[in-house]
């Protein structure tokens, strides 16, 4: 499992805009998007999920830093970083996978493997239960308040704080 990746910006004033989908090439499971009590949309299973699966790969474009940079300024993105040179836009050419929320108490996990961000099952999900990972900004970002309503949250999507 890798270490290094953080979600560095989820989309804002998603509700209201046209449902948005799962791109079944990169699920491995039925999945929904649906509107979340934790954030805009979620992600929820259509099936159960055994632990320890893939469930579904982010996708996007590909972005230096520096494009990365310009994108924040727009209303709706979805920032993974891989590493300090590698960063993915689910916002353009997303399996659907972006709008999976954070939690503090997660029942996804993420690996990376040869520059594809992979989301896994870290126990059995049952069908209709939103799927979550946690989002681990960094630190020294902005401190973002968290929603997940997790009994364990810690407050702050990002650790540490």
């Amino acid at each position: 499992m890798a270490d290094n990746w953080t979600v560095v910006a989820y989309a804002v004033g998603r509700r209201g805009q046209e449902t948005p989908g799962i791109d079944p090439r990169y699920a491995r499971f039925r999945l929904n998007v649906a509107a979340s009590r934790i954030q805009g949309w979620g992600v929820f299973a259509g099936e159960a999920i055994p632990a320890r699966r893939k469930v579904i790969e982010y996708t996007g474009e590909r972005l230096t830093p520096e494009e990365a940079q310009e994108r924040l300024l727009r209303p709706q993105h979805y920032l993974f970083v891989i590493n300090d040179n590698l960063i993915v836009d689910g916002a353009v050419n997303g399996s659907g996978a972006q709008y999976i929320n954070h939690s503090c108490d997660p029942n996804l996990c993420i690996q990376v493997a040869k520059g594809h961000i992979l989301l896994m099952s870290l126990r059995a999900i049952e069908p209709g239960e939103e799927l979550s990972y946690d989002y681990r900004f960094r630190p020294s970002a902005l401190r973002n308040v968290c929603s997940c309503g997790a009994p364990n949250c810690r407050g702050s999507i990002n650790p540490g704080l």
